[in-house]
């Protein structure tokens, strides 16, 4: 059996221009609800997927990606080409959260709560029995 850790995972933007590379190796995943990730996204909420940002490398269009937000601090990565946001860096910048919806190959972790709750969209509602945090859980 292929340990999940060493199996590497491919992602990209909608056009294809950026392509990324990570390890099956998340430490956890969640459905965020904050305004931030829904105005990101353009959707209810940004299912994503923690791992350090080590694990993490551009494979193809690095030259292709805009930042924003502080590039020294916390900011989101997207295609410069189609607006596909690709991944966040966090945690005083040592982990990423990769949005699920870009990956092609399906990771091993599923998005184990919800969090920011409390602030999601009044028309969305949570129907599955997943967890739901008003902010993001304590370790």
């Amino acid at each position: 059996m292929v340990d999940p850790a060493a199996r590497r995972l491919r992602g990209k933007c909608l056009c294809g221009a950026v392509e990324y590379e990570v390890a099956d190796a998340f430490e956890y995943a969640m459905n965020c609800h904050c305004s931030n990730c829904r105005r990101a996204t353009g959707s209810a909420f940004k299912p994503f997927a923690g791992i350090g940002r080590d694990k993490l490398k551009l494979v193809c269009g690095a030259d292709g990606i805009l930042i924003y937000g502080d590039e020294q601090a916390a900011h989101d990565v997207h295609c410069a080409t189609c607006g596909s946001l690709l991944y966040s860096v966090v945690r005083e910048g040592q982990y990423v959260h990769v949005t699920m919806g870009t990956l092609v190959d399906a990771p091993s972790i599923r998005p184990s709560a919800h969090i920011f709750a409390g602030s999601k969209a009044i028309w969305h509602e949570i129907t599955n029995c997943l967890p739901a945090y008003d902010a993001f859980p304590d370790d």
